[in-house]
Parts: structure tokens; C-alpha cells; sequence
């Protein structure tokens, strides 16, 4: 069996920046094996899997993986899955819609393509769940899963918090940019915390940019590392929660609260992820993230023993 795939950097406008998904475009015969072994030889955080729906009104059944496991809902993948789409539909010259409708785990993500002069650019997606606030962790443990000391973990506005909108992280705030600049995953600590009420991973960020703001001038600068002790250039699934918990600060107002997030610029990918949440009586009621897109490669493989 032939399988067609398309690889997208997402959440930035040029070659080798952001982060990189591999889309497989005609995965229906693939088993859940067959996937994550793909996904293992790809090694990229993220590589999704296209199906047709299991209802017509759909787009199509996304299935991502990462090297290690498949997971519910992620934000970077539904995008370049988007955006891959959409580029493919108009090279055959067919009509593009404004908007696809991935059936997922997670449940249904919308996602709306970015146009330019007609162009497709990006997309921005509706997270498929609303904020959910879980287990707490103290500061000292999270500092030593950064290796970093107590005094650089900020809580005054949220301890270090399991959030999701669909795919949960250990969200913690950084007192500093050079603290964030410092953060580095430890093992025994990751070993000793997680997984914790799902989430496997730690997305730290600062919105002190000590001097060093991002492309576009940011408002936050993120990283995110996983239980693989590997980076993630940017997370659209962990910056959605965190825009939705600072949305519902007390000193934000009800109505459309927007900021955006730089990511990758400590390891050489820098991403820019733009977050948009809708907040009625103090509680955000739809999240949305987006970003530009592009495509990098394209290709064909085959699985021996397939027809």
C-alpha cells in the first residue's frame, strides 16, 4: 500500500521555523499499529493521520500520534492537517472552504484557514473543550522538574496548575526570561511527578520579556518540554489553556481577549502562536489559537506486506 504524505512548519511564515507535523493524506487502511510505528519514523512531535469521517457533514477523522502514544487533541497538528488540506484542494483546482471540522478524541475542533490575497496562509482553530483547572503542584516540585530553584516558579497569580482544553500540561509561570532562558527538563524530577491528572508534559512560560521581545512583539514567551526530554517548538494545545486561564484573571474584562505567544526561540525554531478567547461573566466560553503555516515536503511511502 502506497501512502501519500505532506510535511507543514506551523505557526510561522518561513521554511524550518515553527513546528514541523507530518500529514499522512490517505490513511484509512492504516492500523492504530501502522500509525505509530509512522509516527515513531517520522519522530516529529506530532504526525496526524486523515480518514473520512464517520459523519458526512465532516471534514474528515484526524488521528494524531506522537513517537510515543496517540493523543485525544493537539493544536499545532490540526492546523498544519488544515492548511495541508487546503493547499491540496486548491492545486487540483477544486473550491476551498472557509472551514474544516476535524472529528477527533477530544471531540469536534473547527478549524478556519487564514487567507491572504486569496492565498491560504494559516488557520485558526476552536479548542474542542472549555478551560478545565486540575491538580495543583508546589512550586518546589515544579522547579525541579525545570531545574530551576523555588524562587524563580511565580505564583502569585496561579500556582503550577494541570490545564486543558483538550490535551492537559503542567502549566507553570516563570518569574523571569532568564529564568525561562535557564529551564531545562529533569528526569528524576518529570519520574517522581508525572503523568499527573493526564498530563505528561510541562509548559512553562513568563510574560517578563526582560528586554527580549519575540517576533511581532509577543505579549508571553513559552517552552514546552516532554516526558522524552525533548522541546516542542510550539504547543498550540498548552498556549490555549493558558491564554483561557489568563483570560479569567480578575482584572480582565468580559469580551474578546487576545495576546500572543512566542515559543522555539531558545532552541533555534522561534513560533509564533496568536490566542484568542471569548469571555462572558469571567469565564472563557471559546478558545481559539492560530498561526501561519507552509509547506516543506511532500512524498510517498510504501508498507511492504500491503496491497
Amino acid at each position: 500500500m502506497d501512502c501519500h504524505y505532506v510535511t507543514a512548519d506551523v505557526f510561522t511564515d518561513r521554511l524550518f521555523g515553527g513546528n514541523p507535523v507530518a500529514v499522512v493524506l490517505d490513511a484509512a487502511a492504516l492500523s492504530a499499529k501502522q500509525m505509530q510505528a509512522i509516527a515513531i519514523e517520522f519522530n516529529y512531535s506530532e504526525t496526524t493521520f486523515v480518514l473520512p469521517p464517520k459523519i458526512r457533514d465532516h471534514s474528515a477523522w484526524v488521528r494524531i500520534f506522537t513517537p510515543s502514544s496517540e493523543v485525544p487533541f493537539a493544536g499545532h497538528p490540526n492546523l498544519g492537517t488544515a492548511f495541508v488540506l487546503a493547499t491540496q484542494m486548491a492545486a487540483r483546482g477544486e473550491s476551498v472552504p472557509s472551514q474544516f471540522v476535524f472529528e477527533e478524541e477530544a471531540g469536534l475542533v473547527p478549524v478556519t484557514l487564514m487567507r491572504e490575497q486569496g492565498a491560504v496562509i494559516g488557520a485558526e482553530l476552536l479548542a474542542p473543550e472549555p478551560l478545565s483547572r486540575r491538580a495543583q503542584v508546589a512550586r518546589e516540585r515544579a522547579a525541579t522538574c525545570l531545574s530551576l530553584t523555588p524562587e524563580d516558579i511565580r505564583t502569585d497569580m496561579h500556582p503550577p496548575q494541570v490545564l486543558s482544553v483538550g490535551l492537559p500540561f503542567l502549566v507553570v509561570e516563570l518569574a523571569s526570561r532568564n529564568a525561562l532562558r535557564r529551564a531545562q527538563p529533569n528526569r528524576s524530577g518529570y519520574d517522581e511527578l508525572l503523568p499527573l491528572d493526564g498530563a505528561r508534559s510541562i509548559y512553562a512560560y513568563t510574560r517578563d520579556p526582560d528586554g527580549e521581545p519575540c517576533a511581532a512583539g509577543c505579549h508571553v514567551q513559552a517552552r514546552m518540554f516532554t516526558p522524552r526530554m525533548t522541546e516542542d517548538p510550539a504547543t498550540g494545545s498548552a498556549t490555549a489553556a493558558t491564554a483561557a486561564l489568563l483570560a479569567e484573571f480578575p482584572n480582565v474584562a468580559d469580551g474578546e481577549f487576545v495576546l500572543s505567544f512566542g515559543q522555539g526561540v531558545d532552541m533555534g525554531r522561534p513560533s509564533l502562536l496568536n490566542a484568542r478567547i471569548l469571555k462572558h461573566a469571567g469565564t472563557a466560553t471559546a478558545v481559539h489559537v492560530g498561526g501561519k503555516c507552509i509547506n516543506v515536503m511532500q512524498g510517498t511511502f510504501h508498507l511492504p506486506g500491503t496491497a
